[in-house]
C-alpha cells in the first residue's frame, strides 16, 4: 500500500516530495484565491470556474501522493463545490466565497506546515462540515424551486466518508471533462508563455552580473584604443610624406651636380638614392599593414562590444521578475479589509507584465500593503456617504506599475474623498508640529508631506486597520533605501494618489556625470529635477543668502565643491553649469566645474568596513575603466540644509571664486551651545578661518575622522561624549595625535585646567573671561593666520 492509503502522516513522506507539495499548494492556492476574487464579480464564468475547480483537483492528486489526509479533505470538498456551480446546483456568493476562502487559507498552512507543525484535524472537519452543510443548502433550495432538477453525479455524494483508507471514485463524465479540457489560468492573457524553469542561487546571479558589467566596461576600452591606433597612422603617413619629399630633394640634388662630381661621389648618391628607396617601400608596406590591422582592430571591436552587451542585457534579466510576483495576496487583502469596514471595493492590477528587479521586488510586499490598507479606510468612503455624494457605492483603487523616462513608477490610487486639508491642518497644530500661524501658510503640497512624519496619524482612535500613526513613514523609508522618490497628490472628493519613483534595477543606476574639481561624480537622475546653464547674473543676494529664479519660486544656490570639501571654486566664465536637486519647498541648485554627459552605471557598493561615507553612495566604473563615485543626494541636501542653519553657505560670486588663492586653514567647533557655536564661528570666519560646527563630543568625533582640520576647539560639558573624551581620543589615534586642541569651558578652576591639560589639549581659556581677541590670539599662537 502507498502512504497514502495508509494513513500515514506527512512526516513520513519523501523529504524531496514534501518541498514539491509546499510549492503546489503556494500556487495553487493563488490560483484558488484570485479565481474566487474574480468569480465574486462573475459567479458563473464557465473559464474561472474551470481553473478553480482544476486547482483543487490538481491539489487533491497532490497531497494523496505525498500522504497529506487533511489536504485531501479539503481539496476535494472545494472541488465538489466548484464541480457543483459548474452544473447549476451551487451558487458562488459572497458568503459562499468567504468560506472557501477560508479553506485556502486551510491548504496554504498546510502547504507550510512542516514536522510536527500541523494543521489541526479538527479545523479541517469544520471546514469540511461548513461548506457541506452550505452545499447542502443551497442543493435543497434549488430543487425544491424546480421540478426538472438534473441529478446528482457519481462524485456529488455530499454524504460520503473523506477519509484515505476508502478512495472516492470520480465521476466518468467529470474526469473526462478534466482530461479534455486545457487548464486556462484567469489572466492568462496577461501572462507569457511558460518557460522551462531552473533554481538557481541568488548570490551567483549577483556575481554574473557584476562580471558582465565589468565585461561591457572592458569591452568599450577598445574604442579608444583604436582611435590613439589611427593618431599613430596618421603620424607614419606623415613620415611617409617627408620621406617621399626627401628622396626627391636627393635625386635632384644628384642630378644636379651629376656633370661637375666625381664618379665615387655619384655612386655614394646612388647607393643613398636605394637606400631611401628601400626605406620608402618598407614605410609604405608597414602603412598597409598598419590599416589591416586597424579594420580588423574595429571589426574586433563591434563584435566584441554587441557581444557584451547582449551578455549584459541577459544578466540583468535574469534578474527581473514580473511585477504580478509582488501582487498575489493584494486582492484578497484588499477585500477582507473592505468587508471588515462594511466598504465596497473594486481592485485594480495594471501593468502585471511590468519587468522589476528582483531586489526592488522584494521589498515592496510591505509599503504597498500599507499604502493598499490606507486606500480602504481613509480614501474609500462608506457606500451611503458616496451615493450621497453622487458616486457609486463601490470604490475603486488601482494599483499599477510602468516604465517611464528610465525610472520604475509604482502608484496607488483610489477614487475615494481625498485627504481633508482642513482636519490636516489642525492635526499638525495639535501635535505641535508648526504653530498656527505657520500651519495657514502652508500650501497644499507641504502640508501633503506632513503625512510621512513618523508617529503621524489623522486617526485620534487605533483601529485594527490604522491609527497608530506607522506606515506612510515606512513606506518613505523603504523607497529611499532604493534610492527613489515618494510623493502624494489629491482632489478633494475625486481621490489620493501615491507615486513611487524607483531605479529599474539595483544594480545599474542612469546618472548624471558631472565633475567636480577635476573628479567626475554620477548623481542619480531620480533625484535630478533639472540641469541649468544660469547666467551669473541672473543670481541675488537675498538675507544673506543667494539665490535664483526657477519655475515661479526662489532656490538657494550652493557649489558642489563646499558640500563635498573638494577644493575650491574657481571659473571666469559668466555661465555656471548647475543642477537642481530635491523637491517641493526642500529644493537647491548645486554648481558643478562641467556636465560629462549621461551614462548608465554598473553600482559597486563600497566596502562596509568604511561604514557610512558621508556624500557618497556607491562607486562605478567609467566605460573608459576609470572609477567614479556615485553621490547620495540625500547627504547633499541635508549638508546644505546644515550649511544653511550654519551660516556657512558659501557664495556662488565671480569675485569670491577669484579671491581664493591659497587654501584656508580650518577650524572644528565643537559645543552644545548655539550661541557659543554662532559666535565662536562669526570670529574666526571674520578673521578669514574655514570654520565647521559640530552640535555635540559624538558629531565633533565623526567630524574630525571623516575630515581634515588644522585646529579642533571644544567645550567640556556635552552630550553623548564630552569634551575630556573627545580630547583622549584624538590623542590616541595615530592619524589624528598631532592636531592641536583648544578647550574654551565655563569651568575656571585649577583642577578642571589640569584635567584638560592632563587629556592632551594644548591650550585652556574660560568663556567667562575670553574676549573676542583673547580667542583669536590663541587660536593664531596654535596655528598662525587664515592663510599661509
Amino acid at each position: 500500500m502507498s502512504g497514502a492509503e495508509t494513513g500515514q502522516g506527512p512526516s513520513r513522506g519523501q523529504p524531496s516530495l514534501i518541498g514539491l507539495f509546499r510549492e503546489e499548494a503556494r500556487a495553487q492556492g493563488q490560483i484558488l484565491s484570485d479565481g474566487l476574487l474574480a468569480l465574486e464579480r462573475a459567479p458563473r464564468d464557465p473559464v474561472t470556474l474551470e481553473a478553480c475547480m482544476r486547482a483543487a483537483h490538481s491539489l487533491k492528486g497532490a497531497a494523496r501522493i505525498v500522504g497529506v489526509p487533511a489536504g485531501v479533505s479539503l481539496a476535494h470538498v472545494m472541488e465538489d463545490c466548484f464541480v457543483g456551480a459548474q452544473h447549476g446546483r451551487v451558487s458562488v456568493d459572497a458568503a459562499m466565497i468567504d468560506v472557501l476562502l477560508s479553506g485556502v487559507d486551510l491548504i496554504v498552512q498546510i502547504g507550510q506546515a512542516s514536522g510536527d507543525e500541523t494543521v489541526s484535524q479538527t479545523d479541517v472537519d469544520a471546514f469540511v462540515d461548513q461548506l457541506n452543510a452550505r452545499m447542502n443548502g443551497v442543493a435543497a433550495a434549488s430543487l425544491s424551486s424546480s421540478f426538472d432538477a438534473p441529478k446528482a453525479d457519481a462524485d456529488f455524494d455530499l454524504s460520503a466518508e473523506l477519509t484515505l483508507a476508502a478512495p472516492v471514485e470520480e465521476a466518468a463524465e467529470v474526469t473526462e471533462a478534466i482530461e479534455s479540457t486545457p487548464y486556462q489560468p484567469v489572466r492568462s492573457a496577461e501572462l507569457r508563455e511558460p518557460a522551462r524553469m531552473l533554481r538557481v542561487r541568488a548570490d551567483t546571479l549577483d556575481r554574473l552580473l557584476s562580471h558582465s558589467g565589468e565585461s561591457l566596461v572592458e569591452s568599450r576600452w577598445l574604442k579608444p584604443f583604436a582611435q590613439s591606433m589611427l593618431r599613430v597612422k596618421r603620424i607614419q603617413r606623415d613620415a611617409s610624406r617627408a620621406l617621399d619629399f626627401l628622396h626627391e630633394s636627393l635625386t635632384e640634388a644628384a642630378t644636379s651636380a651629376s656633370t661637375s662630381m666625381a664618379a665615387p661621389t655619384a655612386a655614394l648618391d646612388s647607393r643613398t638614392l636605394d637606400a631611401l628607396d628601400e626605406v620608402r617601400r618598407l614605410n609604405a608596406e608597414a602603412h598597409r599593414q598598419l590599416g589591416e590591422r586597424l579594420a580588423e582592430l574595429e571589426n574586433y571591436d563591434r563584435r566584441s562590444t554587441h557581444l557584451s552587451q547582449q551578455l549584459y542585457d541577459e544578466a540583468l534579466e535574469c534578474r527581473m521578475r514580473p511585477f504580478v510576483d509582488a501582487t498575489g495576496g493584494f486582492a484578497r487583502m484588499v477585500r477582507d479589509v473592505a468587508r471588515s469596514l462594511d466598504k465596497q471595493v473594486r481592485f485594480v492590477i495594471a501593468g502585471e507584465a511590468t519587468e522589476v528587479d528582483r531586489d526592488i521586488l522584494d521589498l515592496l510586499e510591505a509599503p504597498l500593503g500599507h499604502l493598499l490598507r490606507n486606500a480602504v479606510d481613509h480614501g474609500i468612503e462608506a457606500p451611503s456617504l458616496r451615493q450621497a455624494l453622487g458616486k457609486p457605492p463601490e470604490g475603486t483603487i488601482t494599483l499599477e506599475a510602468r516604465h517611464s523616462a528610465g525610472s520604475l513608477f509604482i502608484s496607488v490610487s483610489d477614487d475615494g474623498g481625498g485627504v481633508d486639508l482642513a482636519v490636516l491642518r489642525r492635526a499638525i497644530v495639535q501635535k505641535r508640529l508648526a504653530n498656527e500661524a505657520t500651519a495657514a501658510r502652508l500650501s497644499d503640497a507641504e502640508l501633503l508631506e506632513f503625512l510621512f512624519l513618523p508617529g503621524f496619524s489623522m486617526r485620534d482612535t487605533v483601529t485594527d486597520v490604522s491609527g497608530r500613526g506607522v506606515g506612510l513613514d515606512a513606506v518613505q523609508d523603504v523607497v529611499r533605501q532604493v534610492r527613489g522618490s515618494l510623493r502624494v497628490t489629491q482632489e478633494a472628493l475625486a481621490g489620493t494618489r501615491f507615486v513611487m519613483q524607483l531605479p529599474l534595477t539595483l544594480s545599474v543606476i542612469r546618472s548624471l556625470i558631472v565633475e567636480v574639481d577635476g573628479e567626475p561624480y554620477g548623481l542619480p537622475l531620480a533625484h535630478v529635477t533639472r540641469t541649468l546653464v544660469l547666467p551669473r547674473a541672473s543670481i541675488d543676494l537675498l538675507e544673506g543668502h543667494q539665490h535664483f529664479a526657477f519655475e515661479g519660486r526662489r532656490l538657494g544656490i550652493v557649489t558642489a565643491h563646499q558640500i563635498l570639501r573638494s577644493g575650491t571654486f574657481d571659473t571666469v566664465s559668466d555661465t555656471l553649469n548647475v543642477v537642481v536637486i530635491g523637491q517641493g519647498a526642500v529644493s537647491y541648485g548645486v554648481v558643478v566645474d562641467r556636465f560629462l554627459g549621461e551614462r548608465m552605471l554598473v553600482v559597486q557598493p563600497l566596502d562596509k568596513r568604511l561604514g557610512k561615507v558621508p556624500n557618497i553612495a556607491a562607486g562605478a566604473l567609467m566605460e573608459n575603466g576609470d572609477p567614479l563615485l556615485i553621490a547620495d543626494l540625500d547627504d547633499w541636501l541635508r549638508a546644505v540644509e546644515k550649511l544653511v542653519v550654519d551660516g556657512e553657505l558659501g557664495r556662488v560670486s565671480q569675485g569670491t571664486a577669484r579671491v581664493v588663492a591659497t587654501p584656508k586653514k580650518r577650524v572644528l567647533v565643537v559645543d552644545d551651545s548655539l550661541t557659543v557655536r554662532e559666535l565662536e564661528r562669526k570670529l574666526l570666519a571674520g578673521r578669514g578661518y574655514d570654520v565647521t560646527i559640530a552640535v555635540d563630543g559624538m558629531d565633533g568625533w565623526n567630524a574630525v575622522r571623516s575630515e581634515r582640520f588644522n585646529l579642533v576647539i571644544t567645550d567640556i560639558d556635552m552630550p553623548r561624549l564630552d569634551g575630556i573624551e573627545l580630547v583622549t581620543l584624538i590623542r590616541r589615534d595615530p592619524h589624528l595625535s598631532e592636531t592641536p586642541v583648544m578647550i574654551v569651558s565655563y569651568k575656571d578652576r585649577v583642577e578642571d585646567r589640569q584635567r584638560g591639560l592632563d587629556a592632551g589639549a594644548d591650550y585652556y581659556l574660560a568663556k567667562g573671561s575670553f574676549h573676542d581677541q583673547t580667542l583669536l590670539d590663541a587660536v593664531r599662537d596654535l596655528i598662525g593666520e587664515a592663510q599661509s
